[in-house]
């Protein structure tokens, strides 16, 4: 049975809840992008003879005369149906119905949309490596300054061995670096053109896709028309490899919170990085590092929820990976962005209490795994023999940490074994923090001889990363001042 009640388009509810919210999110995060498609498609389409030099002469004055003010402000009233609509209205009033009329051919809404989502996705992907690159520097600049600096390192948050300032912050430098590499490849897939798919399955017309991508800044071409359509993967994979960079980051900013506890008293943020309360007067609140843990946390969920909202979707054109979707990939890599650039910001003005760090390295039986070592390595003892006395030693020091009795009780046990006895300067040097981190001297460890050239090798490889993404910049404005370039100069061919 028919309905008693029909609506003209667009319904009020219609316009309210989705078109007027589609309207404004394609002003905000699209107009630039659609426009430098209408430039470079009509390029094209004149070059290969399907619309006359005339046609897009005129084209290109209109385009050129857009109140480009005035559509971004806009207010979404009904009268068109989206932004595309609007553009081309104005376009109309400007050079005509007929020839505006003749930029859309072989041209869908659907490959302009989705050439637009990925121009403004590769710009994110970009700016998302050049934060996380800042991140890195600020890292290893203190990574390279505090190489030798004694600090305890942790398993299961407690005590368990001496390792270097340095040592540690290269570990996430090395987390980093593995980020911007998923980041690069992203942006490999993502920066390949669908324009020229048209709604599914191209055109009957002689179009020339690698100019177009040309033109745009592509580096080739999502090449099947039905996938440069359907396939979302361009997505899916952009927003894992940010989840995944911030459930990294998200672990170290929980790391510099606790820190900064008194209780742990590692580090201090400066004054321009802390709070006080409003009721407290000695407090000193490192707020900005639990801002850049929550951002990171919604930029993580964030990309999760547009993968869920991707999940068992058709294989086709429709909008769930479009219209009301966008808006919330953009979300994600803006608070992405929000809390890296946060975090290079506080790294840059940290201080850290490196007397409080040695002294918790010296203590808590941090050593006492060299100690075990030294035994089996020269007392010839089996590790579980030089382990077990070892750890008796701990158990017999009831929680007081005292080199010198440890070792009374060392000895005393290898002369019950009869076992190769060393000398005492050998089992308290095996007990020195500085000695348990120098004689670890194997690939990715904390000695000077190990350390210093993973040091290098990651300043060397965050200038080719900061390189790489310079270049991508510089060739996607090469590419628009190309192509304005080429526009300028087709009326005076």
């Amino acid at each position: 049975m028919a309905s008693s009640k029909s609506s003209k388009f667009p319904a009020d509810v219609y316009r309210e809840q989705v078109l007027s919210h589609v309207f404004h999110d394609a002003q905000r995060l699209f107009l630039p992008s659609m426009l430098e498609i209408d430039y470079a498609h009509v390029l094209m389409l004149a070059e290969q003879k399907i619309i006359s030099r005339e046609t897009a002469a005129n084209c290109f004055r209109g385009l050129a005369l857009l109140p480009m003010e005035e559509i971004a402000a806009a207010k979404y009233d009904g009268s068109v149906e989206d932004l595309f609509f609007l553009v081309e209205k104005k376009l109309a009033e400007l050079c005509g119905e007929e020839d505006a009329g003749r930029v859309h051919t072989a041209r869908s809404r659907n490959d302009l949309d989705m050439t637009m989502y990925r121009m403004v996705l590769r710009k994110r992907l970009l700016e998302v490596a050049e934060a996380c690159i800042a991140v890195r520097s600020a890292l290893l600049k203190i990574a390279s300054e505090q190489r030798a600096t004694l600090i305890p390192a942790y398993t299961h948050n407690q005590p368990a061995q001496p390792t270097t300032l340095g040592h540690y912050l290269m570990a996430f430098v090395e987390v980093l670096e593995r980020d911007t590499e998923r980041v690069r490849a992203a942006y490999a897939r993502v920066n390949r053109s669908p324009l020229g798919a048209c709604a599914i399955t191209g055109t009957g017309f002689p179009i020339h896709r690698e100019r177009t991508a040309e033109l745009l800044g592509f580096k080739g071409l999502q090449v099947n028309t039905y996938g440069a359509i359907a396939a979302v993967d361009y997505i899916t994979e952009s927003c894992s490899v940010l989840a995944t960079l911030m459930v990294n980051f998200g672990r170290f900013a929980q790391e510099m919170l606790l820190w900064s506890t008194a209780e742990f008293g590692f580090l201090r943020l400066s004054d321009g990085y802390v709070q006080v309360s409003s009721i407290m007067p000695q407090k000193r609140n490192p707020v900005p590092l639990e801002h850049a843990r929550i951002l990171a946390s919604r930029a993580m969920s964030e990309s999760q929820a547009v993968l869920n909202s991707l999940h068992n979707t058709p294989f086709a054109d429709m909008n769930d990976s479009e219209d009301s979707l966008q808006p919330l990939v953009d979300l994600a890599f803006a608070d992405g962005l929000r809390a890296l650039r946060l975090m290079a910001g506080v790294l840059e003005e940290t201080s850290y209490n490196f007397e409080r760090m040695a002294e918790r390295a010296h203590g808590d039986f941090l050593a006492v795994t060299e100690l075990a070592d030294t035994l089996a390595r020269d007392a010839r003892l089996s590790f579980h023999d030089a382990h077990t006395i070892v750890s008796a030693a701990v158990k017999a020091s009831n929680g007081r940490y005292q080199p010198a009795a440890m070792v009374d009780f060392v000895e005393k046990a290898l002369q019950e074994k009869q076992a190769q006895v060393l000398s005492r300067n050998a089992l308290l040097r095996a007990l020195d923090p500085e000695n348990f981190v120098a004689v670890r001297t194997t690939p990715g460890g904390p000695a000077p001889s190990a350390l210093d050239p993973q040091i290098e090798r990651a300043q060397k490889q965050a200038a080719e990363d900061a390189a790489w993404r310079f270049g991508e910049v510089e060739h996607l404005t090469a590419a628009s001042n190309n192509l304005h370039a080429a526009v300028k100069a087709f009326g005076r061919d």
